[in-house]
């Protein structure tokens, strides 16, 4: 007895998850795109590719991010590689991008520095957007970095006039030429505390945890990149850090105890104090 033929129709109103992910997932399975599940709804499909989907949505089903099962992530306009290695890139940590970029205007050849670097997601968007910019990544993990150097060369120009980005392994500042000054350094460390209810929720329990938690109290590599900051930026260079929702005055307070100027935190598009940063005084 031949098996009842099954489409994309049939696949999608069959599915327990959300109408937009079952899609993604089937799009991915099929290598389609969105329009052709419209187009070609009613086409049979391989018994192969229906089992692909389902074991997909079976995983899916049991929590695993979307990210991970299709082995991507949109950022800043740019289609990043995603392992179970690395954090999932999130829309808020483009403020730091953004804001990131609002620093270098007007610098001619800005050097930037990205700690904790992950899948390079906010080093390759600022050095897609300003190609002059000279972008050192660090991240002391080995699986990251190598997740991030497949992103910058698959994203980015390999011609541009900033030169290629340069990743290293590294404990924050701990392998950096001591003689490197940057314009400015930007990171989103790992600002969610041990104890938070949250690690064990959602998407986060299937990401690394060391990207997520300093098991502390969430401030503690905060302090380690803000107390090394200085004596590695340049006279009037910035630094902004990504922290969580309720650690804007910790972050503010730590800034302005090194000695940084014109200290402020900035919102996302939740209203939430999202990033905080400061200038070097020259």
């Amino acid at each position: 007895m031949n098996a009842t033929p099954v489409t994309p129709t049939a696949l999608l109103r069959a599915s327990p998850l959300p109408p937009l992910e079952a899609r993604i997932l089937l799009t991915h399975v099929l290598g389609w795109r969105h329009t052709q599940l419209i187009t070609r709804s009613d086409e049979t499909l391989e018994s192969a590719a229906v089992e692909r989907y389902r074991a997909l949505e079976a995983r899916r089903v049991a929590g695993e991010p979307i990210a991970q099962l299709v082995g991507a992530r949109e950022f800043f306009g740019l289609d990043f590689e995603v392992t179970p290695d690395v954090l999932i890139p999130r829309p808020e940590t483009e403020l730091l991008v953004e804001t990131a970029l609002a620093a270098m205007e007007g610098l001619s050849r800005p050097r930037v520095l990205d700690l904790g670097t992950g899948t390079g997601a906010i080093a390759v968007a600022i050095a897609s957007t300003r190609p002059d910019a000279q972008v050192h990544a660090l991240d002391r993990s080995a699986e990251a970095l190598a997740v991030a150097t497949r992103n910058a060369a698959r994203l980015l120009d390999a011609k541009r006039p900033g030169g290629a980005t340069v990743l290293s392994q590294s404990d924050w500042y701990a392998a950096l030429d001591a003689a490197l000054r940057f314009d400015v350094i930007v990171s989103n460390p790992p600002y969610i505390a041990s104890g938070d209810p949250h690690l064990a929720e959602g998407d986060l329990r299937f990401e690394p945890r060391g990207a997520l938690t300093d098991e502390a109290d969430g401030l503690s590599a905060i302090r380690a990149i803000v107390a090394g900051a200085p004596a590695r930026l340049a006279a009037h260079g910035v630094l902004w850090i990504e922290h969580g929702y309720d650690q804007a005055d910790a972050v503010r307070a730590l800034l302005t105890a090194q000695g940084f100027a014109q200290v402020r935190s900035e919102r996302d598009l939740a209203g939430i104090e999202r990033i905080s940063g400061g200038r070097l005084p020259g």
